[in-house]
């Protein structure tokens, strides 16, 4: 067939003609003016866009730009973009919070009402189709020098064994040796003592003191205020046992830089009814958690900041969506926060060794396979920069049933300058798993976003070298990468940069979303304050610039596991693969929702037949995107289907 340009494209062929012809007598403006306009010209090309891609923005309406952290797809088909306070004090401290859903068929966007500060929560997708979104922000960071009274975590002690001790805001410690009084920002429940007796004999030991821990803070503003060691502390407003039995001890209270401190809070969002419902809130407190699916449809709740500011101390949690409850898992494990874990196909975890960041250096860093059952965890090695895991992205290659993950990129604990180049390998299905390096990126790279495409792709974009993007240091670069090859490809560069508080999502039309970025500065030289990037662009990958693609008319919305469906469709001896591919949840380039399972494709008269694999935990249960695609790796639109 003859490609005929149309009037834009002439009017643009004929303009770059003429500017190249004046840049040699008008100088360097010019200059810059003609590579721009060849430089659209040339991505606007057919041929560009069938070998790269392309990306645009995504048209949104000023009422509805937000500070985007968070994404999730919907099985409706639309997007829900969640800002919360969207690291915004001002919004914080005004109780403005945000979310906007997007519908991606007919472009059209509303406000959702947003209760709590869902900003750094975390989220995954439900059995029924809903959104579980739990923790968020109950407090924003101080700096040191902004702190004007000393304060920081005490430690409630009951040696009762009989009763639980609730004590309200507001209750004031004094220091037995120090004489500084400090009062309780929030409520806390000291659960009772354990009796612990001898397992031979059946003697009485001891009694374990229930703990409780609370946030406290001077009465007054200044150094003299604060405290330099460890004391015990009297609690004002016992009577009777309770004036021997409850007690707290505190470390230093100091006029210390004051970490984020996380909220309990959990919803659920539902996607017919859109709108935020509230279910029982956490044991624990958590800003910047993790939620996994399990394989029984259970979520796991995991690290976080509490509402101290402190790192959960490994009380991880379940939550039931039958009963909406959360129960602790009655074992300790501790990770740094929004540790990336994955549901594997015997129900085991595996951690990655990616974090967004918080959390001691030298602890639950090292990756590994988890059984929750036993707690036993065994480390895999051979991870390269393990030191620069930290704002890295993994993502688990297709398809799912072969177990194998690519970690990309990363950076030094903290706010470091260090990144790492380094595309990590591992077979999880390999007699003696260990990492291995794949192919390299062109530099260091911290926030890659990694989205799984239906040609089985991996599309990588963004990120910075380094933290938050200071020095201009974002990375305007995007790849494919191929598991089959495993090689990168170069693609067409995006426009904007993203770095932290950045995300990406595949789009059931097979585009895929790229969210966020929240640079700390605004110039190489680090002078003026960064803005939140509230553009979003849309990449559409080279497969839909390749003419026609296999389209499903007509099959069942919902296949049980271990079952076969047939779907109609006019392509039908043309296609070669079929695959279900998870909707994602995703935030701070971590998206453990993500993955594209393989299906069993035969052909039938008018249309083809795929089988769902039996496995619960290859295929959670859930709302799936169906997939199928031509010996050219095009693929269709997906179908929405639900796996019960």
């Amino acid at each position: 067939m003859t490609y005929r340009p149309g009037r834009r494209t002439r009017r643009m062929a004929i303009s770059t003609a003429v500017v190249l012809a004046l840049a040699g007598t008008n100088g360097p403006w010019l200059y810059r003016v003609s590579s721009e306009r060849y430089h659209e010209y040339t991505i606007n090309k057919p041929e560009y866009k069938a070998a790269n891609g392309h990306w645009d923005f995504l048209d949104v309406p000023s009422e509805f730009r937000i500070n985007t952290i968070h994404a999730a797809l919907l099985h409706t088909g639309k997007v829900l973009l969640v800002a919360g306070s969207g690291n915004n004090q001002t919004n914080f401290d005004a109780q403005s919070f945000r979310s906007v859903l997007w519908d991606p068929g007919t472009g059209t966007f509303t406000n959702i009402p947003t209760p709590k500060d869902m900003f750094c929560s975390g989220h995954t997708q439900l059995p029924d189709g809903r959104l579980l979104i739990a923790g968020g922000t109950k407090r924003y960071e101080k700096l040191k020098g902004d702190v004007t009274k000393a304060g920081g975590l005490m430690i409630v002690h009951n040696e009762d064994p009989d009763k639980p001790v609730t004590l309200p805001a507001g209750t004031r410690f004094t220091g037995k040796e120090n004489g500084r009084t400090f009062v309780s920002k929030d409520p806390v429940l000291v659960e009772k003592a354990t009796k612990v007796f001898d397992r031979k004999t059946g003697a009485f030991l001891r009694n374990d003191p229930g703990l409780g821990r609370i946030y406290v803070e001077a009465q007054k503003s200044g150094t003299k205020y604060e405290t330099g060691t460890q004391d015990n502390y009297r609690i004002s407003g016992l009577s009777g046992s309770d004036t021997r039995n409850v007690y707290g001890i505190a470390q230093k209270l100091a006029l210390d830089k004051k970490d984020f401190q996380g909220i309990r809070e959990a919803f659920e969002f539902d996607p017919v009814a859109e709108k935020y419902i509230t279910v029982d809130p956490m044991n624990e407190a958590r800003w910047y958690p993790t939620l996994t699916t399990l394989k029984d449809g259970r979520v796991l709740a995991l690290s976080g900041l509490d509402e101290i500011g402190q790192i959960v101390p490994g009380k991880d949690e379940i939550y039931d969506p039958r009963t909406k409850k959360w129960a602790y898992t009655g074992i300790v494990r501790k990770f740094p926060t929004y540790p990336a874990v994955f549901l594997l196909n015997d129900g085991r975890l595996f951690y990655s060794g990616s974090n967004a960041g918080y959390g001691p250096a030298d602890v639950g860093r090292a990756p590994g396979v988890w059984d929750l059952a036993t707690n036993r965890f065994e480390e895999i090695p051979g991870l390269s920069d393990a030191r620069e895991m930290e704002t890295s992205a993994t993502v688990r290659l297709p398809p799912a049933q072969d177990e194998k993950f690519m970690v990309i990129g990363g950076g030094g604990v903290g706010e470091s300058d260090r990144s790492s180049e380094k595309s990590r390998l591992v077979d999880l299905k390999a007699a003696a798993p260990r990492f291995r390096d794949g192919p390299s990126l062109t530099e260091g790279t911290r926030y890659p976003s990694a989205t799984l495409l239906p040609d089985d792709s991996v599309l990588v974009t963004g990120g910075s070298s380094d933290y938050r993007g200071r020095g201009g240091s974002n990375i305007l670069q995007a790849r494919l990468y191929d598991a089959k090859t495993d090689t990168y490809r170069r693609v067409a560069d995006p426009e904007v940069g993203r770095n932290y508080h950045s995300g990406s999502l595949l789009l059931p039309d097979g585009r895929v979303m790229i969210f966020g970025s929240d640079s700390l500065y605004a110039d190489k030289a680090n002078t003026r304050p960064g803005v939140f990037e509230q553009r979003i662009e849309i990449y559409t990958p080279p497969y839909l610039y390749r003419g026609s693609r296999p389209e499903l008319t007509a099959g069942p919305k919902s296949i049980r596991r271990g079952g076969t469906a047939v779907f109609a469709t006019r392509q039908g001896p043309t296609i070669t693969s079929a695959k279900l591919m998870r909707p994602s949840a995703v935030t701070h380039v971590t998206d453990t929702d993500q993955r594209s399972v393989a299906l069993g494709l035969k052909r039938t008269a008018g249309g083809i037949a795929v089988t769902v694999p039996g496995n619960r935990a290859l295929v959670p249960s859930g709302w799936y995107m169906l997939f199928v695609a031509d010996a050219k790796g095009t693929p269709s639109k997906g179908t929405w289907v639900r796996i019960p």
